[in-house]
């Protein structure tokens, strides 16, 4: 029968948890007191009535500073969540065409192209042949060439038409 491990905390260590016997200690003015016993950077932050928050824990001797720990968690929350707000996620538009289609069509799909590569989202151009159409493969290929060139300022090519079944595929992404 084993102890279970201990149970690794995330974020930085406080107070008593910081194990190192020397620290380099950081007031809350921000003035560098340079490397003290941690006993007496402790002792400095219970004065001001503060924590002793490791700030770099992999730098030698490791840096401390002297500040409100719940204040700085929220600090970093708001951080994570704004970070979070930022992100955008890609997403892949189909657009499906047709190898006979009319030039308005042509334009109207173009347009609602250019608007997906504007907000950032890649586009999968999907080519479906019927019938006898897939006799004439060249068609497609001729349509898909005058998508790359209309696209080409504001689009790059991801992967190159390629067969899959009845249809040809492909994936544009904003330059």
């Amino acid at each position: 029968m084993r102890a279970p491990p201990p149970v690794q905390k995330d974020g930085p260590r406080v107070n008593e948890e910081i194990r190192n016997r020397e620290v380099q200690l950081i007031d809350q003015t921000g003035h560098n007191h340079g490397t003290v016993e941690t006993r007496f950077a402790l002792e400095k932050a219970q004065e001001a009535g503060l924590d002793l928050v490791e700030i770099a824990p992999n730098s030698v001797p490791t840096v401390c500073k002297n500040l409100d720990f719940g204040k700085y968690k929220y600090k970093a929350q708001k951080k994570a969540a704004e970070a979070r707000k930022k992100q955008k996620v890609v997403e892949v538009k189909e657009i499906k065409l047709r190898p006979m289609i009319d030039d308005h069509d042509y334009d109207v799909k173009m347009r609602s192209m250019k608007r997906f590569f504007e907000e950032g989202d890649k586009v999968k151009i999907t080519l479906r042949f019927r019938g006898r159409e897939l006799a004439h493969q060249e068609l497609g290929y001729k349509l898909l060439e005058r998508v790359k060139v209309d696209t080409g300022p504001f689009a790059k090519i991801e992967s190159e038409p390629r067969f899959e079944g009845r249809q040809m595929v492909m994936m544009l992404a904003p330059r």
